[in-house]
């Protein structure tokens, strides 16, 4: 497994990390058994990037974490979200329920301070006022976290937050199918040693190349009760693409890919091939997902021929049917 700098942390994270929310019980079930196998696998993988949220099956993906650290003698780096429990979001935040919020992550994780706590996807009205990145900066000085981040839905507000001078990280979405941070993004988060950390790697599983339209997907899936964007933004579940577009484009996509390469495989080194990416937090349900993903770090990159085809097929088929912006 191949590391990479998170950004001003200076964390050797690993290019393939953990995504945790599926942890959560909010892909459906999760047995404790097959959540501690995942998390042992990923050690085994030598994956030291996890990453979690206290509304994650509303504290349970964490209280997981938590109890499997206490067993474990070289804990990975685990990051949390703060910001869209019911307490806060989407017009209750204050310092003080903040600080409250970032405790109970810390009880649930059972550490004494959070290696990186991002804010969870606020309202843009809220992020843009600058109080919460204020108040994370002074949680960092008082030793509550280490550093501090933002998950955003947008890259307009990724840009509105990468210039802050203590910013360590940015969560986005960004894939085969949301590729506009390439160009209107990244050079700027290198510029200011902002880590960049990819979240719906896979568009909720799309490009997985395994799903079909016959497949269903559990009440207490997003992937069935936010399809449309009825709960959260659109643009998070399917990328906000229509499943059953989503399926034909990956249809499409396959008649460009090597042979010799699965959708997966492509889907995350595409990602790993850009500049300014840190690490991948690819969530999954099964053991054997992580060790599939965990490869993709040692798999050679992608040729140009094959970037500037994925490039024109993302603006030529994909971008417009994209909802809630990029």
């Amino acid at each position: 497994m191949k590391k990479r700098v998170l950004g001003k942390t200076g964390y050797e994270v690993s290019e393939i990390g953990l995504g945790c929310w599926q942890l959560g019980n909010d892909f459906g079930p999760v047995e404790d058994g097959v959540a501690q196998s995942i998390l042992d696998t990923a050690t085994k993988e030598e994956i030291n990037f996890f990453d979690t949220a206290d509304v994650y099956g509303g504290g349970l993906s964490e209280e997981r974490i938590g109890s499997w650290l206490k067993q474990q003698e070289t804990p990975p780096i685990v990051v949390t979200k703060v910001g869209r429990n019911s307490e806060l979001f989407p017009d209750g935040y204050t310092k003080e329920k903040v600080r409250a919020s970032l405790e109970g992550s810390l009880k649930r994780l059972g550490v004494e301070a959070l290696d990186l706590a991002q804010l969870h996807c606020v309202p843009p009205e809220v992020l843009k006022a600058g109080d919460l990145l204020s108040w994370m900066e002074s949680f960092q000085d008082a030793g509550l976290i280490k550093h501090f981040g933002a998950s955003v839905e947008s890259i307009e507000e990724a840009l509105f937050c990468v210039t802050h001078p203590k910013l360590a990280s940015l969560q986005i979405i960004f894939n085969i199918f949301r590729q506009d941070a390439v160009d209107k993004l990244l050079p700027q988060t290198i510029e200011n040693s902002v880590g960049i950390i990819v979240r719906l790697p896979l568009a909720s599983g799309i490009l997985s190349g395994l799903m079909s339209k016959e497949r269903s997907f559990t009440s207490g899936d997003h992937r069935n009760y936010n399809r449309d964007g009825a709960a959260f933004h659109v643009g998070e579940t399917f990328n906000g693409i229509p499943f059953e577009k989503g399926l034909d484009l990956v249809e499409n996509l396959k008649e460009i890919l090597p042979a010799d390469r699965s959708v997966l495989e492509v889907a995350l080194r595409w990602i790993l091939d850009q500049k300014g990416v840190t690490t991948i937090i690819a969530g999954t349900t099964k053991p054997e997902q992580v060790v599939a993903n965990a490869k993709v770090s040692s798999a050679a990159p992608l040729s140009e021929g094959i970037h500037q085809q994925l490039r024109d097929f993302y603006y030529n088929q994909v971008r417009q049917h994209i909802r809630g912006g990029v």
